[in-house]
């Protein structure tokens, strides 16, 4: 199949180059537009008792909980002054000409109630319920912040709440993806000269890595007509099209230039051109096949995230398999079609001597560095393994002590207006208002009841007020009658209270709180408990159900895969296993850093002692499906030795010194484009852009240049046993190995005049 791709790509070279940039401006007209439809949400599990929770409060009640909060402050430090009241009712008439805003409540509205007003009495809040899409949600939320700041004279108004805080986060991600790619695309483009060592070459990963960024915007696009999609994946579809652009691009072309080494420049022309098509088809059957080949792997481990029920996680399996797919489309379709094209100029403006050191290896690879490694390696295999695995273990440990938790404002940088509001709200009132939980009776219940069921749970640890239709109960007992505002929680048979915790929202203690309201035995038979505590513990729960299968997934699939392209039983595993292990040294780090705080102060965050609960799910997958682009690339060769009938030991080491550089470059090249996103100023990108960092870089150094030569030297030829029937299934069913042969020189005299064309024998022996 692949040799067929690489003649299509010869022979058709025009037509190709023309379709792919036709792509490329199709793209860059309609790619863009995604920005306008993506969400900021996106972390909680629809189907969760706390959504449905959510769902009737809106539809029965039409009700929610405020998404946008004012702190109003007062020039004179009374709440209950008459210019402090006419302030409130200036704020409030900010919502007269906004029909989006559903629900509207301040101090004064409701008669100067207490938990509405900070402790020191000198600041008041209004709260409002925006509805709409979150797109037209976050527009109402910015003409209400710009509003409130113009308020002059006897207040000061300070705006936050979830809206804002996710405007806020959707502007900074912006703008932190347009510095990351002002950051990462000029030192990439310096690096590819340098592990290209010439400029023609260099260039040619940036052209994939656009085809591939702008591919995946249409793609989201569609994909938005009828999912959400969370705007943190764009994230990584930048990081990732450039970095799996410059992979294969780093395979593929430095495969090219081995191909054409072992076909020297002919005369005349015709016979020359023949030969660079020869050269190319060669390098799509081999080289392009691995690619395919990696990219299906890395593809599958991104799309175990669909397993999962928040769309946050789902959102990146899109953007991850789009962006993997265009990005391996290209680079076995649109670049050979340009290496066609290009020919031997491929190599214009290479450096000085470069290609003369690269070929003086090439043909005495024992010189390099890499097979120096990889024999080191295999013969003290015990001595090399037991360190570097006790090492990443060690690396591993505080990743033992995580605790779970979910985004909250301090993910913005210190200083942020909204950040400053949202956290005055924890500090300068002792009433947790805006976390209050919409606790729903869906059934048929009396007042004795209600009144038996709020006592009940007004006296749990932890909870500071209950209100209710028949009143407002603390500590067991009714403090307060029913008033309008409360008797209107009953509709329809259903009932809602209002449950004011006292602990913080998402915290250990949080969590413990909803357990104890949902252990009460409800009237009537089922209750529904919402708001920011239980639906972080229900989306803890669905996470932790559903991801046995993710990693199930994960797993056979990559068994099968391996085994359908190297016929091994023991390589498989041996890759799972090292895979893993590598991963060990990123969780770890990511405890040690940005749960504890380590280095808070240099990368400029502020520590929650809590872990972002999606995050090592989401690093899981994708680091996990790097490596195996990684490992496939070494495996491939170390095979295309094997077959050839080179010893294992010899095998493994050369297959290390043919891929080492390149992986190691590819490697250092991508973790440039994540540190670039470690630079943002919303913590979670910070800690995705770092930790992937770190994964690639200890996977592409550390595992690939010890560890799997060590393990493949400690299992010698076993590395490539199967038993009979799994070899027969192999032999059947499996993916072909260049044949014994494949490298040997072309002689430019047999090469006739004509184009080659599809399947010709001409070609190199390397068949799919």
């Amino acid at each position: 199949m692949f040799t067929r791709i690489g003649g299509i790509a010869v022979r058709r070279r025009r037509l190709v180059l023309s379709l792919s940039g036709l792509f490329v401006l199709l793209a860059a007209v309609l790619g863009p537009g995604v920005f306008g439809r993506l969400d900021a949400g996106g972390f909680e599990d629809p189907s969760s008792e706390s959504a449905r929770a959510a769902r009737v409060v809106s539809a029965e009640f039409d009700s929610g909980v405020p998404n946008v909060v004012f702190l109003v402050d007062t020039a004179d430090g009374d709440v209950d002054s008459p210019a402090s009241t006419a302030a409130g009712d200036e704020v409030m008439a900010l919502f007269d000409d906004e029909p989006m805003v559903l629900e509207a409540l301040s101090y004064w509205s409701l008669g100067n109630v207490a938990p509405l007003r900070s402790d020191d009495g000198a600041t008041a809040l209004v709260l409002a319920r925006v509805g709409g899409t979150q797109n037209e949600q976050i527009e109402v939320a910015e003409r209400l912040t710009g509003a409130a700041e113009q308020i002059q004279g006897a207040a000061v108004v300070e705006v936050g709440g979830e809206l804002p805080g996710i405007a806020t986060v959707t502007h900074t991600i912006e703008g932190d993806l347009a510095r990351a790619e002002a950051i990462a695309v000029p030192v990439t483009l310096v690096l590819l000269v340098l592990v290209f060592a010439g400029l023609v070459a260099a260039g040619l990963p940036l052209v994939l890595g656009a085809m591939a960024v702008l591919g995946t915007f249409v793609t989201l696009y569609a994909i938005t007509l009828f999912t959400d999609v969370s705007i943190f994946s764009i994230n990584l579809v930048t990081a990732l099209g450039l970095g799996l652009a410059i992979d294969y691009s780093l395979f593929i072309v430095s495969r090219f230039r081995e191909e054409l080494a072992r076909r020297p420049r002919a005369e005349p022309a015709e016979r020359d051109r023949a030969l660079v098509d020869d050269a190319v088809v060669a390098t799509v059957a081999s080289a392009g096949r691995t690619v395919a080949f990696s990219a299906v792997t890395v593809a599958v481990s991104l799309a175990a995230l669909m397993i999962f029920p928040v769309f946050f996680l789902r959102s990146f399996a899109y953007a991850g398999i789009g962006v993997t797919l265009v990005a391996m489309a290209s680079s076995i379709l649109t670049l050979p079609a340009v290496l066609a094209w290009l020919g031997r100029r491929v190599d214009k403006g290479q450096f000085s001597g470069a290609h003369e050191r690269i070929a003086a290896i090439e043909a005495d690879p024992e010189r390099g560095f890499w097979y120096r490694t990889a024999i080191f390696a295999q013969r003290h295999a015990v001595g090399v393994s037991v360190p570097v695995v006790g090492v990443l273990l060690l690396l591993g440990v505080p990743f033992l002590s995580v605790d779970f938790g979910v985004p909250d404002e301090r993910v913005l940088p210190e200083g942020t207006p909204t950040r400053v509001a949202t956290e005055r709200l924890r500090s300068d009132f002792s009433s947790a208002e805006a976390d209050a939980f919409p606790l729903v009776l869906p059934n048929e219940v009396s007042d004795g009841e209600v009144d038996a069921y709020a006592s009940e749970v007004s006296a749990l640890d932890g909870v500071t007020r209950v209100d209710a239709p028949t009143g407002r109960y603390v500590d067991g007992a009714r403090v307060l009658p029913t008033d309008e505002m409360l008797a209107a929680q009953r509709i329809d048979g259903a009932v809602r209270l209002r449950v004011v915790p006292g602990v913080e929202a998402i915290s250990p203690r949080g969590e413990e709180l909803v357990e104890d309201i949902r252990s009460v035995q409800p009237p009537g038979g089922e209750s529904l408990l919402g708001g920011r505590s239980a639906s972080f513990v229900d989306t803890k729960a669905a996470i932790a159900q559903r991801l046995p299968w993710a990693l199930a997934m994960i797993v056979v699939s990559t068994l099968v895969l391996l085994f359908a392209m190297f016929g091994s039983v023991l390589v498989p595993i041996k890759a799972i296993l090292l895979n893993t292990l590598s991963l060990s040294a990123t969780f770890g780090a990511m405890v040690w850093v940005f749960q504890w705080g380590h280095g808070s102060g240099l990368l400029g965050f502020t520590p929650t002692g809590l872990t972002d609960l999606t995050t090592p799910v989401l690093m899981f997958c994708i680091a996990f499906g790097l490596s195996m682009d990684y490992e496939v690339f070494l495996l491939s060769r170390i095979a295309e030795e094997h077959h050839r009938g080179v010893d294992n030991e010899t095998a493994v080491a050369m297959g290390l010194q043919r891929t080492g550089r390149i992986v190691t470059a590819a490697a250092g090249l991508l973790a440039v484009t994540f540190l670039a996103f470690a630079t943002s100023g919303i913590t979670f990108i910070k800690l995705f852009g770092l930790g992937l960092a770190l994964a690639v870089l200890m996977d592409a150094t550390i595992v690939r240049a010890l560890l799997v030569p060590a393990f493949m030297g400690l299992a010698g030829d076993a590395n490539w046993w199967a038993p009979r029937w799994l070899r027969s299934v192999h032999d059947r069913f499996g993916l072909s190995e260049s044949e014994p042969g494949a490298y040997a020189p072309v002689d430019p005299g047999a090469v006739p005049d004509a184009d080659p064309v599809e399947g010709d024998e001409r070609v190199p022996a390397a068949r799919s």
